[in-house]
């Protein structure tokens, strides 16, 4: 009926980690098993410092915008692009693509110059490789 709100509960047993995942335990084909689609991925889970940084990083790239600024940013390798050329390629006004720039500057994805009335966009370097690591999934 309208106005009514169904609500389903569920728990979940959440058990500590110890060791690797059973189907891994004394296996030596775990990393094998794991780039083939298996069930261990090998890896040890985050502390909680890690997955505040890199939460910081992937909250800045959840917009739709900023992934697509900072694509346009990495495909034109290490240099610094001005962001006067970005607006045309994402389709976005001057105020928006800087708006969405400086929270990748903020995320610690970017760097930023200042060269009289524009800045001028870099990737900083190894600042992707963290997350890259995180969603090696091979």
């Amino acid at each position: 009926m309208y106005g009514e709100v169904m609500t389903t509960t569920t728990t979940a047993t959440h058990l500590p980690l110890k060791g690797p995942p059973p189907c891994c335990a004394g296996d030596e084909a775990a990393d094998e098993r794991s780039s083939e689609g298996g069930c261990c991925l090998g890896r040890t889970p985050l502390g909680r410092p890690d997955a505040e940084r890199l939460s910081v990083k992937l909250k800045a790239l959840a917009d739709p915008s900023r992934l697509q600024l900072l694509s346009h940013l990495t495909s034109r390798g290490c240099g610094e692009v001005c962001s006067c050329d970005l607006g045309a390629d994402v389709g976005l006004s001057q105020p928006t693509v800087s708006h969405h720039l400086k929270k990748l500057v903020e995320a610690g994805l970017l760097t930023r110059e200042q060269r009289g009335r524009w800045a001028h966009y870099s990737v900083v370097p190894g600042s992707l490789d963290e997350l890259r690591d995180l969603f090696d999934l091979r």
